[in-house]
């Protein structure tokens, strides 16, 4: 595509997270540095909340990445699962063994007796669940039984859940409260403004073997901002778009109309006032055009 165009070795606005390109945005560090500070200290819950695209699962990736080699993570990245499924799942992330179809309480045994050889052995362990929304309330409830198992000095098991805004809804709800009350540290990711899309944008062209530093201005980066309200997965959308438009021209220089073309081919991208605008006038336009048209057309019946 436009790789050799503009001097690079992959593609760096792909949709898949990769930790190779994490930039460390104040966002995303607090979130980092909130989690490994939260799971060094044993705790029970922890929560990351943040709307479509800005970054969990990436961020998600990179605490599996970081932490200590005395942790031990059972990831489960898709949880819409009854709490049966869940039971299993976690076993089979432990390496605990399930043959002979054991029942819900003997498999709860098992990974309990897991759990403590774990500990004894100086390790602690992190059940990390991505897109957690989507447990159901039965499953939420047995994953607060789960943190019940405890030694009298520390959790023999701590749980991070990642998702979006809805869990806050859903655990706001009476019938979780005990869950709710046992989250200790949580932490809602924001979006990124127009600064750090600039340097989110330049980061990852730089790791990606750009050296092209007319590539990315402040002003081309202010309009993918507000293209894509600062969601890290539309920034990489519009960019990736505009990178194609620029190099369809032979340039190496991104402009506000490169943008201004990927927004409008992007759904979720926002328009903006002018842009809307201009639309309506050139659907007007066409509705005159196709008016008068019809107008002549009936008198020259007439």
């Amino acid at each position: 595509m436009y790789l050799y165009h503009f001097g690079l070795r992959e593609l760096p606005f792909t949709l898949t997270p990769n930790t190779e390109f994490f930039f460390g945005l104040p966002a995303h560090q607090e979130a980092l540095a909130t989690l490994l500070t939260a799971l060094k200290t044993g705790e029970g819950f922890i929560k990351v909340v943040g709307e479509v695209g800005t970054g969990k699962t990436l961020i998600c990736r990179k605490l599996l990445n970081d932490l200590p080699n005395h942790f031990v993570t059972a990831y489960i990245p898709n949880p819409y699962m009854n709490p049966e499924e869940l039971r299993f799942a976690v076993a089979t992330e432990l390496g605990v063994r399930t043959t002979g179809k054991p029942d819900q309480q003997q498999l709860t045994q098992r990974i309990q007796d897991k759990l403590l050889q774990l500990h004894q052995k100086g390790h602690s362990v992190v059940l990390i669940l991505d897109e957690a929304q989507a447990l159901p309330e039965e499953s939420l409830e047995a994953l607060r039984l789960f943190t019940n198992l405890e030694t009298e000095r520390r959790k023999l098991l701590q749980v991070v859940l990642f998702g979006q805004p809805e869990l806050n809804a859903r655990l706001s709800g009476d019938a979780l409260r005990q869950l709710r009350q046992r989250i200790t540290f949580s932490y809602d990711l924001r979006a990124l403004n127009a600064d750090e899309v600039f340097q989110y944008i330049s980061y990852r062209l730089k790791v990606a073997g750009s050296q092209l530093p007319e590539l990315i201005s402040m002003p081309v980066a202010k309009a993918i901002h507000r293209g894509s309200r600062g969601i890290p997965r539309l920034v990489n959308v519009l960019t990736h778009k505009a990178l194609i438009l620029a190099y369809g021209q032979g340039r190496h220089q991104l402009t506000r109309n490169d943008v201004r073309l990927a927004i409008e081919d992007t759904d979720d991208a926002t328009r903006s006032r002018l842009m809307i605008w201009s639309w309506f006038g050139v659907a007007a336009v066409s509705g005159c055009a196709v008016l008068l048209a019809w107008q002549f057309g009936l008198r020259g019946l007439l």
